[in-house]
Formats: structure tokens, C-alpha cells, sequence
């Protein structure tokens, strides 16, 4: 059993959403919190099919029990419908609900009760670093973060179910997609562009489709949390800057199998690029477990300067290389970014054995920045 770090900071006796792809480990981590509550799980066949016929009995249930811990409903996007049974026990009877699920996707177009902000919204992401006990990066690099596949000997074909039965088969029946075939070439596009910048127009024409509809395909991955944009920094350039989104699936595993990187050796172009977007899970988890929802963003100019994250308002620059040895020359897109901003730290993320300061930049080996980070000691 990991012991997760989304401890659900804030909540304390309100209701929430817990959302996350498929396998991040939500019914795992509800169960060990919860274990105690009323569970309704609308993957099993006869709960959903009772509920999905007749919503007002979840209200008649839930009135008739004496259970005052929280109500615990699993894949509340099965049933958008419960959302306004869900919203009236919550006005006339203050039962605290914990609703989870793969994707708020259909809800929100389906128009649902959102509860007119009455329930928090949590994410859960494949697992981080500090949650594992003798972490193992190359392992990490190869399968993954999904629970499951970070433990197998052989995740390429859990890899290759995930992607079959989840990212086309569940998501394009999700979204209504009819082209089956664009939107499979779309996914392996779209991994050429993972820790990219993004180009409508090129991915368009490898897919044969429109910019329009690659766009709409972007936002489905979004929309169904298998990938998320980052966006440029902009603030106040006193040189040209890019203002193009990068793209980065939501797990490293998923972009090694679309990309067909096969097995990952430290030194290699494939490990400096799954090593960045190891990074940027990292960051981004801690982001939102602290609760801290700094913004994350990355910085180029139109002459190729660049940096890989800017966390906060320019607090914290960081620039990761996979360099076992940094030198002075790693140090370029810190020290120009810093000629525009006052930075707060300035952090070039490596493979060094051990940590080292040279002028104003710290170079910290991974585990060491990443300890920090989540002992509230790079952002706070």
C-alpha cells in the first residue's frame, strides 16, 4: 500500500470531487480513507442500473441510513442525473458527499448540477516520488506512474491495454468521435508533441484532418485528464517570446508506448526528454496536493532562449538537463531569463551526484530537488 499525498488539504467537512484518469488509484486511496462510508460504485452492473433507472433512489437510501460518515459515490459520471438528487441531500440534509471519477467531461457537457459550487474539486495523478518507497527513476521512466505499471516486469501490454481500452475505445465513445482511424493517428501525433510546442497546422496534416479538429481532439484529452497544456510565460517580455502552449500527457508510460521509445537507457535522447516530463508530474502534483495552485508555465524567446518551468509569478526559474556533469553552459536559459525577471530561485535540476551553487544558480541532483519541493522548500 503507498501512502498517497493527496490527503485532500482544506477540505474539512465539505464535500468534494475527486478526479483522475483511469488506474491513478481513486477507489484505492477513497477505500483506505473511507472505509466506513456508505459506497455507492456505479461500475458494478446492478448498482448503476438501479440508480441509472430510478435517480431518487440514491435520496430514499441515503434518508433511510444512520451513517453520518461521508457518502462515497465511484464514476459519478455514469449517472449525471444523481447530481441534482446529490444537490438536494446537501441543501435538506447536509449529508457530506465524495464523489469521484474519470472524467468530468460528459458532465460538464451534458449540462449536469455542478452544485453551484458547493463541493470542492481534488485531482488524483499517477503516483510521485516521496509516495514510493525506494523510488526507482529508470523504472519510473520505462512504466511509468500508473500504480500497476510501475510494478510490473512487463507493462507494455498493460501499456497497450491502457491505450486501447481507455484513450480510444472509452474517450472516442466519451466524445462521440466517428473517425477512428484520425483519431488514432491524432494520438500518436500528439505524442511527437509531448513536452512540445504545439502546432495545429502540422499535426493537421499528418492526421488529415483540420487544425479545428485537432484542436477539438487537445481539448477531449484535456477534458478527460489524459493531458494537459502548459503554457508560455508572458508577463511583461522585454524580448519576443513564443506564446504557443507545450503539450504533455498525463503520464510518462503513455507517451513512451505512442511514441514507441522501447526500452529507456540513462544518456539517451529518449531519457533526457521522459527525465523533463518526470519533472513537470512532479511539479505539478505538488502544486495542487499543497494546495498552493502556483501556476506553472515555461519561457522561450523567439531567438531559442529557454527554460522548462517557471513556477509562481517568476518566484522559481528551473531549467532539467540529464547531464551527469553540469557546467556553466547548461546555465544559459536561467541566466538570460534572469536578466528580465528577479528571480527567487534558480534551480538547474541534473543527474549530479551531489548538490553545488555557481553564483546565484543551486544545481541540485533530482531526488534532492524533489525532496524540497515537497518539504515546502523551493515554493511556499
Amino acid at each position: 500500500m503507498y501512502s498517497r499525498k493527496q490527503i485532500f488539504q482544506g477540505s474539512g467537512n465539505e464535500s468534494f470531487f475527486l478526479w483522475g484518469a483511469r488506474q491513478t488509484g481513486k477507489s484505492t486511496l477513497l477505500k483506505e480513507l473511507y472505509s466506513d462510508s456508505l459506497w455507492f460504485d456505479l461500475l458494478q452492473t446492478d448498482v448503476f442500473e438501479r440508480l441509472q433507472r430510478n435517480p431518487a433512489q440514491l435520496r430514499e437510501i441515503i434518508l433511510a441510513t444512520t451513517v453520518k460518515t461521508p457518502v462515497v459515490i465511484d464514476e459519478i459520471q455514469r449517472i449525471p442525473e444523481l447530481l441534482n438528487e446529490i444537490h438536494w441531500l446537501l441543501e435538506n440534509n447536509q449529508t457530506r458527499f465524495i464523489l469521484s471519477g474519470s472524467s468530468p467531461r460528459k458532465i460538464l457537457r451534458s449540462g449536469a448540477n455542478l452544485l453551484g459550487g458547493r463541493a470542492l474539486r481534488y485531482e488524483l495523478f499517477p503516483m510521485i516520488s516521496q509516495e514510493i518507497p525506494d523510488f526507482d527513476l529508470l523504472r519510473a521512466i520505462n512504466n511509468g506512474l500508473l500504480p500497476r505499471h510501475y510494478l510490473s516486469a512487463n507493462p507494455q501490454k498493460l501499456l497497450s491495454s491502457y491505450i486501447g481500452s481507455y484513450l480510444k475505445d472509452e474517450i472516442m465513445a466519451e466524445a462521440k468521435i466517428r473517425n477512428i482511424t484520425s483519431f488514432s493517428r491524432f494520438l500518436e501525433a500528439a505524442a511527437f508533441s509531448n513536452g512540445e510546442i504545439v502546432n495545429y497546422t502540422n499535426i493537421a496534416s499528418d492526421c488529415g484532418v483540420s487544425a479545428n479538429t485537432v484542436r477539438e481532439y487537445f481539448q477531449i484529452l484535456e477534458d478527460t485528464l489524459t493531458g494537459r497544456f502548459l503554457p508560455s510565460f508572458q508577463k511583461k517580455p522585454k524580448r519576443r517570446v513564443i506564446l504557443a502552449p507545450k503539450f504533455y500527457f498525463f503520464d510518462i508510460g503513455i507517451a513512451n508506448y505512442l511514441l514507441k521509445r522501447g526500452k529507456i537507457v540513462q544518456g539517451s535522447e529518449a531519457f533526457g526528454k521522459a527525465f523533463e516530463h518526470f519533472i513537470y508530474q512532479e511539479i505539478y502534483a505538488h502544486s495542487s496536493y499543497s494546495d498552493l495552485n502556483y501556476p506553472i508555465s515555461y519561457w522561450r524567446t523567439a531567438s531559442q532562449l529557454e527554460i522548462d518551468f517557471v513556477l509562481g509569478d517568476h518566484e522559481v526559474a528551473i531549467e532539467v538537463k540529464a547531464t551527469e556533469n553540469a557546467n556553466s553552459r547548461h546555465l544559459s536559459g536561467l541566466r538570460h531569463f534572469m536578466e528580465e525577471y528577479t528571480v527567487k530561485k534558480s534551480i538547474l535540476i541534473t543527474n549530479d551526484p551531489f548538490p553545488r551553487q555557481i553564483d546565484k544558480f543551486m544545481i541540485l541532483p533530482w531526488n534532492i530537488f524533489l525532496q524540497k519541493l515537497w518539504a515546502g522548500e523551493i515554493i511556499g
